[in-house]
């Protein structure tokens, strides 16, 4: 597939400047500049993460979405509050991978605190 865009992509330039706001910014810091610095790297990292796996994590969700006979998460939500959908193995599973992805890109360590 062709991009639109040269290098470096979207990814690489997040990348970049968590990795200069680590290595150059944090440690010449104190204070509140040095927490607001920890959590724009933070930011920094959920972005480029979201921009590596939100596309697959997309397509597996809306595929999982089908499956369950619902167009998107909120008819999700109303088939499950409406009792429209059993409570079974194949809705938990859906909503379980929800999670997962959402917790690979906002917290990618805390599944493996299982």
């Amino acid at each position: 597939m062709n991009a639109p865009h040269d290098v470096p992509t979207a990814a690489e330039l997040v990348a970049a400047v968590r990795d200069f706001l680590e290595t150059d910014v944090l440690p010449a810091v104190d204070g509140r500049v040095r927490y607001h610095t920890r959590v724009a790297i933070n930011v920094l990292g959920m972005v480029e993460r979201e921009i590596e796996l939100g596309p697959a994590q997309a397509e597996r969700h809306a595929e999982g979405l089908a499956a369950l006979g619902v167009a998107d998460d909120a008819e999700l939500a109303a088939a499950v509050r409406e009792g429209r959908l059993a409570d079974d193995d194949a809705l938990l599973a859906v909503l379980e991978r929800a999670v997962r992805a959402k917790l690979e890109v906002a917290n990618p360590g805390y599944p493996a605190r299982e």
